[in-house]
């Protein structure tokens, strides 16, 4: 693992110290990971919504099969595992 070093202003460390203590993480390398996963799951949800919406805007007509949800599944497992892979990192 890759160590990172932050600066930061003293109420800032503080705010920290205290979400660290309240929410149960060890220590601030916890917290500040989970604030990234939680950054990276916002933002391939955000991806995710712009391909659908461009999906519905596009006039398209998708003809719904078993095939087409055994696709979307087999897709969906693949883009999970990849963002499990980038957020354990």
């Amino acid at each position: 693992m890759t160590t990172v070093t932050i600066s930061m202003p003293e109420p800032m460390k503080e705010f920290v110290k205290k979400q660290i203590k309240n929410k149960g993480f060890g220590n601030v390398s916890e917290y500040v990971r989970t604030l990234l996963r939680k950054a990276q799951e916002q933002e391939a949800d955000a991806k995710l919504e712009t391909l659908l919406m461009k999906g519905l805007e596009s006039g398209e007509d998708i003809k719904i099969t078993r095939e087409f949800w055994k696709d979307l599944k087999a897709e969906a497992s693949q883009l999970l595992k990849k963002h499990r892979k980038t957020a354990s990192k």
